[in-house]
């Protein structure tokens, strides 16, 4: 099966060796998107605005890919503190509405930049 490398100028480059999404057959699989700017590569400020632009990365990536934020099967949400869980729901759930994907979230030590959110997620293409 081949793999289609998903890049697109309206969420932000990619800080490292990896490609903003990656297409095998008909499931689009996202690197995380941190709450970056696509135009400054600088964080927004706050958890929520974080996630508020992380969320629309997602977006970005996912229509690139030939997909949409109603195709997520999975999310993955990774907290730089997990006090921020409330906060960060509240912005997640103006973006996936139901049927709600599957998702996990979880505390980690850090994340790239200082981040306070990061969310990656896994979607099929548009039939």
């Amino acid at each position: 099966m081949t793999k289609r490398i998903v890049s697109t100028d309206k969420a932000p480059k990619a800080i490292g060796p990896y490609s903003q999404a990656v297409v095998v057959g008909e499931m689009v699989y996202t690197s995380g998107q941190l709450g970056l700017d696509p135009e400054t590569m600088e964080l927004k400020e706050t958890v929520q605005d974080q996630a508020h632009q992380a969320c629309k990365n997602l977006i970005a990536v996912l229509e690139e890919a030939g997909s949409s934020i109603n195709n997520v099967i999975k999310t993955t949400v990774f907290l730089a503190d997990i006090n921020d869980f409330v906060a960060v729901n509240e912005v997640y759930a103006q973006y996936f509405t139901e049927p709600f994907p599957a998702r996990s979230a979880v505390q980690v030590g850090n994340l790239p930049k200082l981040a306070k959110v990061e969310i990656e997620v896994i979607a099929h293409i548009n039939n």
